[in-house]
């Protein structure tokens, strides 16, 4: 399961942006005239794709289930398509979408290095082109490298306000818990070539040390943001660290806390001795919901059917009415744990 702490412009920074993206696959919404991308105010059904990677995971289950709720009640013509892990279909699939003249496409990569490539498709085939959780750059292969006015408009979560809140959380409860960080170890796993993750992860770093007060080892390790790929990259992390005698554990997603947190209490470690800090809490909640012990302490709720219907929102007000679409879009999140999972609104299915 995108998403930068989201940015205050002048207004010449603003005007920058738009005549940079303007040239790209989609305008960054700071013009009121039609654009590369086609003309605005248009007249008819609207028709979109959406194209995610990963589909098969909750999060994006759920973004797919919010964007399909809002094309209905749109009545906007929505596909939507998984792309699995694979960057060829990320392409084909664009392909896909200008032959079959769509008027708009959103888009979470498998892979950033092909957002290049998609915006000259889309820009090619007068599609408009909009970016959901991952950031995209329109003229390079590496989101964390790219200008600001070269990024797609992307609608999302704030990785570095996320990260802010997981860190924080596990810096208060490691002070709660009260122990030596001499003995401790912070283990932080992410997909490393995808930006928003990397944001993620250097926010929780920093926010756990402010609200902890101390200094402990923090172990990155590079995962595929899967269960079971965290999972066996942890194994492997803490049979070589048996002296650690608490483990806390964070990442990019719930997917590498629930790897994570399965790999340390497998390798003999109690609930009593981890703190996990999800973020989706889509896998979390079933931990809590066995009602057995878990390390999986707590998660910030993210709701992806929250971010898939303002994707679909800002993208037919775009092509219908004509209104800008923001540099980047958030939706809401909340931190919730064991005992109020169930109020906050997460679905565990």
């Amino acid at each position: 399961m995108s998403w930068l702490h989201q940015r205050r412009w002048t207004s010449a920074a603003i005007a920058v942006i738009a005549l940079a993206v303007a040239t790209t696959a989609c305008s960054s919404g700071q013009e009121s005239s039609s654009t590369a991308t086609g003309p605005q105010h248009l007249t008819g059904k609207i028709s979109l794709v959406y194209a995610q990677k990963q589909g098969d995971q909750e999060y994006f289950i759920d973004e797919a289930a919010g964007a399909k709720a809002k094309a209905s009640q749109l009545g906007v013509d929505l596909k939507v398509v998984d792309l699995g892990n694979d960057a060829n279909k990320a392409v084909s699939e664009t392909q896909n979408a200008v032959s079959q003249k769509a008027n708009g496409m959103i888009i979470v990569p498998p892979d950033p290095a092909v957002g290049p490539q998609v915006v000259q498709l889309t820009k090619a085939g007068n599609v408009a082109l909009l970016s959901s959780d991952d950031q995209v750059c329109t003229n390079g292969p590496d989101p964390s490298k790219c200008a600001a006015a070269n990024l797609l408009p992307r609608v999302g979560f704030s990785g570095t306000q996320m990260g802010t809140e997981v860190g924080t959380t596990a810096g208060q409860d490691f002070k709660k818990a009260g122990w030596n960080p001499a003995d401790t170890a912070i283990v932080d796993a992410w997909q490393q070539d995808v930006t928003v993750c990397t944001d993620r992860v250097k926010a929780n770093e920093k926010a756990f040390q402010q609200a902890s007060g101390a200094n402990v080892r923090v172990i990155e390790v590079g995962t595929d943001n899967t269960p079971s790929d965290a999972q066996n990259k942890i194994s492997a992390t803490v049979a070589g660290n048996r002296a650690v005698k608490h483990w806390i554990v964070m990442g990019c997603n719930d997917e590498n806390v629930s790897g994570g947190v399965s790999a340390i209490q497998n390798a003999g470690y109690s609930a009593d001795d981890l703190i996990g800090v999800g973020l989706g809490a889509y896998l979390a909640c079933k931990e809590w919901q066995s009602g057995k012990p878990t390390g999986f302490k707590a998660a910030l709720f993210i709701n992806g059917t929250d971010v898939g219907a303002l994707a679909v929102q800002t993208m037919y007000d775009y092509l219908k009415n004509g209104k800008a679409m923001p540099a980047e879009a958030f939706a809401p999140t909340k931190m919730v744990d064991a005992s109020n999972w169930q109020q906050a609104g997460v679905q565990c299915s």
